[in-house]
């Protein structure tokens, strides 16, 4: 068996006679602060892409390399994002659907077949096939684990200037101990999910702090 992905579930969907077999995987799902992001992409039949990989597995450099390569030699890309007031009305289940959904939305022509790592589109008319650790077995699959990465890693940089407080750029809003510190120290801000526990633990402290201060207050007048 070949190391990495493989077009294998690609050549099994073109045997079946579709021909437009998109890939779909996502990023951001377990982070306590931005979008869940989702890709799509559809390759070209015995596509090149040397290097490609599940995007957890490649660095930085690589991923923004590999990124670049994949926009030039797909047939398609589509990139769809969910924020994090969809996140928290939700949920993420949902929310990575509903980002899937416009990652899909935005290929044209639409795709005949999806690839997906690990989840299910109800309702979807399309052909899926769900394949667990998809990302380090389709090669599609894993071409839009890095479209949806490095889309992510981005947003997640611009919001850093936004808010340079909660050090984005090193965390890129997953639970680390530096960005539960920050959050202790500075509360949620607006692209913090509200619903995720650590959130909803340090909004409470910061409610608790502000009923303190004002006890104190009225209590030195």
């Amino acid at each position: 068996m070949l190391d990495g992905p493989t077009e294998e579930f690609e050549r099994a969907a073109r045997l079946c006679g579709y021909r437009r077999i998109a890939g779909i995987d996502e990023a951001g799902r377990g982070p306590l602060a931005g979008p869940v992001v989702a890709a799509a992409v559809v390759l070209p039949t015995r596509c090149r892409l040397s290097g490609v990989d599940d995007s957890k597995q490649l660095s930085e450099g690589e991923r923004d390399r590999l990124y670049a390569t994949i926009f030039e030699q797909a047939a398609g890309v589509g990139v769809g994002s969910a924020d994090v007031g969809e996140i928290d009305r939700l949920n993420i289940l949902e929310a990575t659907r509903l980002a899937m959904r416009r990652a899909i939305d935005q290929l044209a022509p639409s795709p005949d077949y999806l690839l997906i790592d690990a989840v299910t589109l109800p309702g979807i008319k399309i052909f899926v096939r769900p394949i667990i650790k998809g990302d380090s077995l389709s090669l599609s699959i894993a071409a839009a684990s890095i479209i949806a990465k490095v889309t992510r890693d981005r947003l997640m940089a611009m919001y850093h200037d936004m808010f340079p407080q909660y050090d984005f750029l090193s965390h890129k809003g997953y639970c680390t101990t530096r960005h539960l510190q920050q959050l202790a120290r500075h509360g949620p801000c607006s692209i913090h999910r509200r619903t995720f526990m650590p959130v909803q633990e340090a909004v409470i402290a910061e409610k608790k702090e502000s009923v303190r201060q004002m006890s104190a207050t009225l209590f030195e007048q």
